[in-house]
């Protein structure tokens, strides 16, 4: 990437945190924390790396995204409403009474979401079934799905990872959201996923680290993973939950899932300006 698509995609950034603190600000609660650390990742995929068309959401081959730590919806739909996926107004109404923004992701209500958002582990369960499908149509479509930290906790995730690696399927990019926090506490005082590289290699993956908030490097580890021949990839993003507003990122693991005050709210995009 040259110099201007790099300031792009930061500016990029700091607006779409904008929009999720705005719109969970606005609610008065959510899961912002987590949905604050996956924003680069998000901002690289959509507006930089993926095939997509949001005046025909349904294009045959494009690519998909799954955002398996459905929790972290509202990071999504602040992305898909800037892409023009929806009326960027809509964001008023996370998880209000008819809503098409409920709190986790639905792909029933939610232009632009391609697979609904259940227990924690089944998002990437999806998305190697969908890169399976891929692979049977021959589209040439990528299949992303992102996880949590947390979330790789749970048995399903490796269970996918070994059909993923048996299956050889290169179209399919996972990123691990690894900011060392979900909502009991920190990560490693839990159950530790550590050495969480090491852990997707030996299940037969293609690993990448990067700094999760460094747009050319998460750009970088999409390039080099797509060279991958006979192995699906994961990206583990190094990540701060709460990035970018001060006050939040202190809260520490309380922050997964918080009220927000209007005085709060007012006070972090201030910060994000």
């Amino acid at each position: 990437m040259d110099r201007n698509e790099i300031i792009f995609l930061e500016d990029k950034s700091r607006h779409i945190r904008r929009l999720i603190v705005d719109e969970i600000g606005k609610l008065g609660v959510g899961h912002i924390g987590g949905c604050l650390s996956a924003v680069e990742g998000l901002v690289v995929l959509y507006y930089k790396a993926m095939n997509i068309d949001p005046k025909n959401p349904h294009m045959e081959g494009r690519d998909r995204f799954i955002m398996s730590k459905g929790h972290a919806g509202p990071a999504l739909y602040a992305v898909l409403a800037d892409k023009g996926y929806f009326d960027i107004s809509e964001l008023d109404t996370l998880n209000r009474p008819e809503t098409n923004l409920p709190s986790h992701c639905d792909m029933l209500k939610t232009t632009g979401v391609d697979m609904t958002a259940g227990s924690l582990g089944q998002g990437i369960s999806c998305a190697v079934g969908m890169a399976k499908a891929s692979k049977i149509k021959k589209d040439n479509a990528y299949i992303y799905c992102m996880v949590g930290d947390g979330e790789t906790q749970e048995g399903q995730v490796w269970e996918a990872a070994m059909f993923a690696s048996h299956s050889k399927l290169n179209n399919l990019i996972a990123f691990t959201d690894n900011n060392k926090m979900q909502i009991d506490g920190n990560t490693k005082e839990i159950v530790s996923v550590e050495p969480l590289a090491d852990k997707w290699a030996a299940f037969g993956w293609n690993v990448l680290s990067v700094d999760g908030h460094n747009v050319e490097e998460i750009y970088n580890a999409i390039i080099e993973a797509k060279k991958s021949t006979d192995k699906p990839s994961m990206i583990i993003l190094d990540t701060i939950k709460g990035k970018g507003v001060s006050f939040i990122e202190a809260m520490g693991a309380a922050n997964h899932s918080t009220p927000i005050s209007e005085e709060q709210r007012i006070k972090a995009l201030e910060e994000l300006k």
